[in-house]
C-alpha cells in the first residue's frame, strides 16, 4: 500500500497569503504546504482522500494519471471544493467517479454540485458522481477501510484506518481536536499514523504538537507523521526536536506501508 501526501497544510496553506514569516519566507520546499490531502495506491487501484483547493496543482505535480474512487473526510471547503477538478478523470476513464462521505457530506456535494450528479449530466466534460454514504467500515476496491468519527471543534470528521489482510496498516486522523477512546484502540502498535498536529498553541479545532504527541505515546505506533500544519512551524527546525518515529510529513512524500 503506498501513500502520497499531496498536501500537508492548512485551510490557508503555506505559504500564507500576504505574510512575511520566516516560514513564508522559506526555501525549503519542505515548507511550501498546499491543501491537505493524500492519495492511497494498492493493486494498481488509486483513491483520493479529499479534494482541496489546490488538487489541480497536486495532480500535476504526483503525475495522477487516473482516480478509481474519491473519500471525502468532511464538508469543509479546504477538504472539498475541488470536486470540480475531478471532471478531468471523468472524460479521460469515460465514466463516473464513485465518491463517498458521511451523509451530510454527500448533501453539501449535492448543493454545490448538483450537475455533478444528475442523470444524464447537462452536457459532456462536467465532472459525474455516484454517491456512496459511509455508515461503518467498507470495502472500495482492493482497500478495506474502518471509519472512526473525530471531534474537529464543534464539527465532525472522518478518521480512516486502513487494513489488508494483514490488519491494520496506516490511519489518517487529520482535522481533529481530539481522538476519542475508540479511535485511539485502532491505532495501538499501527505501523503509520498520519495526525493533525497544527502548532505548539492551542486551537479549538485542531490537535497542537504536544496534544498530537500524546496520542502517540498513549498508541505506540511504529511511525507517525503529523499533516495540517500551518506557518507556524518551520520543517527542519520542528523535526529536529521531535522524538525518534516522528515528524513532519511534507507535500510529495511517499511512504509504504
Amino acid at each position: 500500500m503506498r501513500v502520497t501526501f499531496l498536501g500537508t497544510g492548512t485551510s490557508h496553506g503555506v505559504p500564507m497569503i500576504a505574510c512575511g514569516c520566516a516560514v513564508c519566507r522559506s526555501a525549503d520546499p519542505r515548507n511550501r504546504r498546499l491543501r491537505p490531502s493524500i492519495l492511497v495506491e494498492r493493486e494498481g487501484f488509486v483513491l483520493l482522500v479529499d479534494t482541496t483547493p489546490d488538487l489541480r496543482e497536486q495532480c500535476l505535480r504526483a503525475n495522477v494519471q487516473r482516480l478509481d474512487a474519491v473519500l471525502l473526510t468532511h464538508e469543509h471547503n479546504d477538504h472539498l471544493i475541488g470536486l470540480d477538478e475531478l471532471r478531468r478523470f471523468c472524460v479521460l476513464q469515460d465514466g463516473r467517479l464513485p465518491l463517498y462521505g458521511r451523509g451530510e457530506v454527500l448533501q453539501c456535494v449535492e448543493r454545490i454540485f448538483p450537475y455533478a450528479v444528475r442523470r444524464p449530466p447537462p452536457y459532456k466534460g462536467l465532472p459525474e458522481f455516484d454517491l456512496h454514504e459511509v455508515v461503518g467500515p467498507l470495502v472500495i476496491g482492493p482497500l478495506r477501510l474502518t471509519p472512526h468519527l473525530l471531534p474537529h471543534g464543534a464539527a465532525e470528521v472522518l478518521g480512516l484506518v486502513f487494513s489488508d489482510e494483514r490488519g491494520p496498516r496506516f490511519a489518517y486522523y487529520t482535522d481533529c481536536s481530539a481522538v476519542p477512546p475508540v479511535a485511539r484502540e485502532s491505532l495501538r502498535g499501527i505501523p503509520l499514523l498520519i495526525l493533525d498536529a497544527l502548532r505548539h498553541r492551542p486551537h479549538p479545532s485542531h490537535l497542537t504538537i504536544e496534544q498530537a504527541l500524546e496520542v502517540a505515546r498513549d498508541t505506540r505506533p511504529e511511525r507517525v507523521l503529523f499533516t495540517h500544519i500551518c506557518h507556524e512551524l518551520d520543517h527542519a527546525a520542528t523535526n529536529a526536536k521531535l522524538p525518534e518515529g516522528v515528524r513532519l510529513a511534507h507535500d510529495g512524500l511517499i511512504v509504504e506501508v
